[in-house]
């Protein structure tokens, strides 16, 4: 006969049984020591534009001395970068982007390749992990031929798009891919030209090389638009289907916390910086006022959004939700 007696659990018991319980089911420490992962996910993202696909491709990102390069009112500048938590450097998106139309398949920059170190030239393998293949690439645009845009052109010594076509505005090719400027530019401005020549000339070789002369249409769809400035031949290039349109715009930006609040700021960059001021404010207005959604090479990754007008002389970004 089993006889039924309440049993007496008291707090030492219970804290007792609890330390053996834990004691044995726990033989060694709490936590164990994990290794820090150095890698990073792919970069890519992708949206649609009409009937068109576009898949914007990370390069990578890089600090950028804002406080050094930008050109403008620096009392202003040092107060932007403040107000958007920021210190004298910032890190800098490198975004370029793949448009698949159905019939082309057009990458709008290539990247810089090798040329600025490690932290940039993933595009390769970013565009691999989108689902495309380096050799499936019909054309490439270059809104400009500055080292972070054309380095990518090169894998080695080959030619890292084998199959397509590259266009340039024949003012940026006349510039660039010349000895005579080279020979007459700073000895700090010297190594984009031999950059440029360095990453091009294959396709030179190979007949690839097509210049076109501003405002025109390249293929169904893609609009060449002249943006002179920040290079000689500095262009955006205008996606649109079915009454859908996204404005690439390459370099008309480098750090968004501060030239959309003061569109006189300018970057050392500029070959011209009376013109490239000049088409900020247009290039601002124009957007806010069409409501054109906006890519840019060095807005924060994807680079996608809109301009807002202030009112007050002033714009805003307002990134892709």
């Amino acid at each position: 006969m089993t006889e039924n007696r309440p049993i007496n659990l008291t707090r030492r018991s219970l804290l007792i049984a609890s330390c053996m319980c834990i004691g044995c089911a726990v033989p060694g420490p709490l936590f164990a020591a994990a290794p820090i992962v150095a890698s990073e996910a792919p970069d890519f993202y992708r949206l649609m534009v009409g009937d068109y696909e576009v898949t914007v491709l990370s390069d990578g990102k890089l600090p950028l001395a804002a406080m050094k390069l930008l050109q403008g009112n620096s009392a202003r500048i040092a107060e932007a970068l403040k107000s958007d938590f920021l210190g004298e450097q910032v890190e800098t998106s490198h975004n370029s982007f793949l448009v698949n139309t159905g019939d082309k398949l057009v990458l709008i920059d290539a990247g810089a390749g090798t040329l600025l170190g490690p932290h940039t030239g993933k595009l390769l393998g970013n565009l691999r992990s989108a689902g495309y293949r380096p050799e499936q690439v019909d054309e490439v645009y270059l809104t400009h031929m500055h080292t972070d845009h054309i380095g990518g052109l090169m894998s080695g010594k080959e030619r890292a798009f084998p199959n397509a076509i590259i266009r340039a505005d024949k003012r940026d090719a006349d510039y660039w891919l010349s000895e005579e400027e080279m020979r007459a530019a700073p000895a700090e401005a010297k190594r984009f030209f031999q950059a440029t020549m360095a990453s091009l000339s294959p396709y030179m070789k190979a007949g690839k090389l097509k210049t076109f002369e501003g405002s025109t249409d390249l293929i169904p769809g893609i609009r060449a638009q002249p943006a002179y400035g920040h290079t000689p031949g500095h262009t955006m290039f205008e996606i649109e289907s079915k009454g859908e349109k996204l404005l690439l715009w390459g370099d008309i930006v480098h750090v968004a916390a501060v030239q959309f609040v003061d569109p006189t700021v300018t970057i050392g960059y500029d070959v011209d910086r009376t013109q490239a001021e000049q088409e900020h404010w247009r290039v601002f207005d124009d957007t806010a006022k069409s409501r054109c959604m906006i890519g840019g090479a060095h807005l924060p990754f994807p680079g996608l959004g809109h301009v807002r007008d202030n009112g007050d002389k002033t714009y805003a970004y307002v990134p892709l939700s």
